[in-house]
């Protein structure tokens, strides 16, 4: 069944883009990362697997990001909660299982917190747990913080050759939503992969996560060989594997 992007009208005015696959349940909701958008290559490979296996799947793309209104520099991380929470509200039914890449992953951990009846699962991909202080404010030399704070925004480098647009806002409104410091009360299964050579998301972050969540059925599949991208065919093996099992 095709999957044309459609809008959902939020309250606000704001529009959010979303694709939306028929099929059974439990239902999959995919939280792209800080650059991405619902149709990169991660999100299209798990949309490829969904449909042979004919289960439903909802992509979406945060306010501000790919085909959803908003601008860029407003965005902050209770906002995008706020669109996955409308998301799995308003677009789905039953339980779901939530696969969050990088920064989806710490969004789908809000998402779990927030609505523990709705979600079965999480699977998380590098997952950026509090991205904005711990991987970005923390680490940046007192010259860019300084620009930062002057300036109001800055354009951080990545690994791939990307940069990221960090606002001063964007880091001060996400120490809303610091979890970290634990214990994280997120009782469902979780699996979390993470590539040991990834230089984005650390996998020592991946460890504190670990120990961070309250929940027993937990466990982290480390890679040796994999990046952040987590692409390669063989990790996208992995990750329907892990989908499959909390499915």
């Amino acid at each position: 069944m095709r999957d044309d992007i459609r809008h959902l009208d939020r309250a606000d005015g704001e529009t959010l883009a979303y694709r939306r696959r028929a099929g059974r349940g439990p239902g999959l909701v995919w939280l792209s990362g800080f650059n991405a958008t619902m149709d990169g290559n991660k999100a299209r490979a798990l949309d490829g697997w969904a449909a042979q296996q004919e289960r439903a799947l909802l992509r979406f793309d945060y306010s501000g990001t790919g085909a959803s209104s908003g601008q860029r520099e407003d965005a902050t991380i209770g906002g995008w909660r706020n669109d996955a929470l409308a998301a799995i509200d308003q677009l789905t039914e039953g339980p779901q299982v939530l696969v969050g890449s990088s920064l989806g992953g710490w969004l789908a951990l809000l998402a779990a917190l927030a609505r523990p009846e709705r979600v079965k699962g999480l699977v998380l991909l590098a997952p950026a747990t509090d991205l904005t202080e711990v991987l970005m404010w923390d680490v940046l030399p007192q010259h860019v913080r300084e620009a930062l704070e002057r300036d109001g925004a800055w354009r951080m480098p990545t690994s791939t050759g990307d940069t990221m647009l960090v606002t001063r806002r964007m880091i001060e409104e996400g120490r809303n939503w610091l979890l970290l410091d634990g214990p994280i009360a997120v009782q469902c299964p979780v699996r979390i992969l993470q590539g040991w050579r990834d230089r984005d998301v650390p996998w020592s972050h991946a460890v504190r996560l670990l120990e961070s969540l309250a929940g027993e059925d937990v466990r982290l599949d480390l890679v040796k060989s994999a990046d952040h991208r987590l692409s390669a065919p063989q990790d996208l093996e992995r990750l329907f594997a892990l989908v499959a099992e909390l499915s």
